[in-house]
This record gives structure tokens, sequence and C-alpha cells, in this order.
């Protein structure tokens, strides 16, 4: 049985080829010009009426021996033996593939027959697939409905979101000048806290310092009132000294009066021993004025030491008082700064 696509015309253009190119035209050369396809007996058919149709140029002819010629004949003769064998065999097999193709035909009329039958199957499922559809369809444009207002309501609500995005942004504007503010206040408020703790370090060193120096003074001060002291004492001391003096120049002054008036009586035995006593008394009256004034004078420094004494207590006792109220201010500067760094 020829392949399809063989015919005489594509074998008579390999034959035509082959003898150009000076090849004998045998059924082989002819069927592997033609890339090996097509039958064996279809070639030989086609190269036989080709050869009855069209013989061999004179000169190739001419030149063939008879030898070659009696050759080739039996080799066709031969060819066609076997092409004839093979087309009964080829016949032979299309009706073994005749029948296999009408049993196919059956059964592919039968799976036909079924798929008909699933079809009208389909075609039921279909309509209710049409009408499951045409419910959808309408439940589509129910949705596309709602759809649409939710896309109202989406816009509506990303109107609203832009406004409040808008007024979130004015809130952190806002909050960032309030921030700004309280950090300017902040600065401002640090650099017053600071500003007041170097005027209370300040103001606290300054307190020191008159601590230090009313220190100094009180120690002065009370140095001089031990030295005022001391002074009293010794002018009381020298007071009471010229007292028992006075008192010494007293009794002697009434011994002496005594004496005076006995010698007195006695005058007129002793001239001499008058004048001397006259001298005696006259001294020890100067001496008892001068011890008298001395007394006094005693009295009067004694008086101004105890005024003096009673001037520096008055000012120890102002100093202390002034003391007290600067250790009150230092610990009051100190609670401040305290509470401050708290706050802080």
């Amino acid at each position: 049985m020829a392949r399809g696509g063989i015919n005489k015309a594509i074998v008579q253009k390999a034959r035509d080829a082959l003898i150009a190119r000076g090849v004998n035209p045998s059924i082989n050369a002819v069927r592997v010009e033609l890339g090996n396809t097509g039958s064996m007996t279809t070639i030989a058919r086609y190269l036989g009426e080709l050869g009855k149709g069209g013989p061999l140029p004179k000169e190739r002819r001419e030149r063939l021996s008879d030898e070659l010629s009696r050759l080739v004949g039996q080799l066709l003769d031969r060819l066609l033996e076997e092409g004839a064998e093979e087309v009964a065999e080829a016949r032979t097999e299309l009706d073994k593939h005749r029948a296999s193709v009408n049993e196919q035909l059956a059964q592919t009329q039968a799976a036909l027959a079924d798929l008909q039958r699933q079809h009208g199957n389909l075609q039921a499922a279909f309509d209710v697939q049409a009408s499951e559809l045409s419910t959808c369809q309408s439940s589509l444009q129910s949705e596309l409905t709602r759809n649409a207002r939710l896309s109202q309501s989406c816009a509506d609500l990303e109107v609203r979101v832009n406004e409040k995005d808008e007024q979130i942004r004015s809130l952190e504007e806002k909050h960032l000048h309030a921030r700004d503010a309280l950090e300017h206040y902040r600065t401002a408020v640090k650099d017053q806290r600071e500003q007041e703790q170097r005027r209370h370090e300040g103001q606290l060193q300054q307190i020191q310092v008159e601590h230090r120096q009313l220190q100094q003074t009180l120690s002065v001060k009370q140095d001089e009132l031990s030295r005022l002291n001391r002074d009293n004492e010794r002018l009381l001391s020298d007071s009471r000294q010229q007292t028992k003096i006075m008192t010494t120049q007293d009794a002697t002054i009434a011994r002496l009066t005594g004496d005076l008036n006995a010698l007195a009586i006695a005058s007129a035995r002793e001239e001499g021993a008058k004048e001397q006593l006259i001298d005696q008394l006259a001294n020890s009256r100067e001496e008892s004025a001068s011890l008298r004034e001395s007394v006094t004078q005693a009295d009067t420094r004694a008086k101004n030491a105890q005024s003096l004494l009673e001037t520096t207590q008055h000012e120890l006792d102002q100093l202390q008082q002034k003391l007290k109220q600067l250790q009150h201010e230092k610990k009051q500067s100190q609670s401040e700064r305290a509470d401050d760094q708290r706050q802080e």
C-alpha cells in the first residue's frame, strides 16, 4: 500500500534527478532519493509507467550492454513479483484494518450515543446552570448595587479619613509647637534656675564669707571681752587694794589725828615735835587726797569697763542673733535648692 504523499510526479522528479546525475534510477535509488518513503511496489509501478511513456536517452541506452539489459529485466520482473506479493499482503492488511476500523466505528458510534446521552445530561445541567447563572446575575446586580453603596461609603470614609488626617496633622503641628514652647519654657526655667542657683551660691558664698567675718569678729570681740574681763578683774583688784590702802590711810589719819590731839595738848611741851607732826599731817592729807583721787579714777575705770563690757555683750548678742539668722537663711537656701533638684 502506498504511503501518503507518494505519487507519479514525485517519483518522476526523483527519477529525473538520478538520471541527471548519471545514476541508474532503480527502485531502491528512487526510494532513497525520496527519503526512504513510499512502498517498493508503488515506486516500481510508477517507474514502469514512466519507462513506457519516456524511454531513456539514446546515448545512455546505447551504452548499456545486452547482458545488463537482461539483468535489469530480470530484476524488474522479480521486483514486480515481489511487489505483487506485497500488494496482496497489503490488501490483506487493508481488510484487517478495515475490519478494525469498522469495529472502532461501532465502538465510536456507541461512544457517540453515550456522549449524546451525556450531552443531554449536560444540557439539562447547563439549563440548571443557566438558571443558577440568572440567579447569580441577579445576586451580582444586588452585590454591584451594594458594592456601589459600599464604594460611596468608602469614599465618604476616605473623605472623613482625610479630614481626620488633616486634623491629626494640625494636632501634630500644634503638638510640635507646644513641645517647642515647652522646650523653650524648660530652657528658660532651667536658665532661670541656673541663674537663681548661681545667685544662691553667690549669696551662700557671701553669707559664708560674712559668717566667717562674723566668726572672726565674734572671736575678736570674745578676745576683747576676755581682755576687758581681765582688765575689769585687775581694776577691781586694784580698786580693792586701793580701798584697803585708803582704809589703812584713814586709820592712819585717825591715828594721826589722835596723835595730833595728843600733840596739841602736848604742843607746849614739844614745839619742835608740833611742826614735824604738822608736816606729817600735811603729807598724810596729800597722800589721802591722792589716794581718794586714785580710788575715784579706779571707780571711773571700773564703770567704763562695766559699760564697755555691757556694750560688748550686747554686740555679742547681736552677732549671735545675726549668725543664727544667717544659719537659718543658709538652711532655707539649701532647702530651696533641694526642692529645685527634686522638681528637676
